[in-house]
């Protein structure tokens, strides 16, 4: 099993509930800095998060601040992704987390798929990190595994540096082992693979980490993290 500090340096401590305030999103940045995460995810309304960026200009160790675009629906116009995700890079975000639009691929529509994932990653340059969420509880109960896979396809050839499980808003679900091995298979092992939603225990982590997944969105990630030795 990994030692605490392993896992954390993989974590995107997350606050992307309706209810959040700003200084809901301070403290989960302080709470990030505290625990040694990665990265922050936050809403983009959040930004700029002063706090966040000055304390990453000031140390390097210090979480990155990532953001979502296209949250949590991923029904939004393809531009306006892409200005939500040019913005927030604007006001001092370091990933974005998008949402594709999960009836475009249930549809066949895959190439506009592309585009928009491609669309979002010119606006945001070549830089910042572009994690693709592809709901991938939805993807297996409306669609199949191969679909699945080759959604994660074409998102890494739109520019996407990470494929990512979920909002966890769906009501089918959040990651899961097998979607998480499914799309480690379909990526390869040069473009990352982030398991989210509904991981609430040492024991789930590890068997996302066991997967394939080489990040993690956790909301209640100091509860996870104590699970592990230090």
């Amino acid at each position: 099993m990994l030692t605490r500090s392993e896992v954390a340096a993989l974590v995107d401590h997350t606050l992307l509930k309706p209810e959040a305030t700003e200084a809901a999103a301070a403290a989960a940045y302080a709470e990030g800095l505290d625990l040694g995460v990665y990265a922050v995810c936050l809403s983009p309304s959040m930004l700029p998060l002063r706090a966040a960026i000055d304390a990453h200009e000031a140390d390097r160790r210090a979480p990155k601040v990532c953001v979502v675009a296209g949250f949590p629906s991923g029904k939004h116009h393809t531009l306006i992704k892409a200005a939500e995700a040019r913005m927030a890079i604007e006001e001092g975000a370091h990933e974005v987390d998008m949402v594709i639009d999960v009836g475009l691929a249930l549809a066949g529509e895959l190439d506009r798929v592309f585009s928009d994932v491609l669309t979002v990653r010119e606006a945001i340059g070549a830089d910042p990190v572009l994690k693709v969420i592809v709901e991938s509880a939805a993807l297996l109960e409306f669609g199949d595994a191969d679909l699945l896979a080759e959604v994660c396809k074409r998102s890494v050839k739109g520019g996407a540096t990470f494929v990512k499980t979920s909002t966890g808003f769906h009501p089918s679900g959040g990651a899961s082992a097998e979607a998480v091995a499914l799309m480690r298979a379909a990526v390869g092992p040069d473009v990352g693979v982030k398991a989210s939603g509904g991981i609430r225990s040492a024991e789930a982590a590890q068997e996302m980490i066991d997967a394939g997944a080489s990040r993690l969105g956790l909301s209640g990630s100091r509860a996870v993290l104590a699970g592990f030795p230090e």
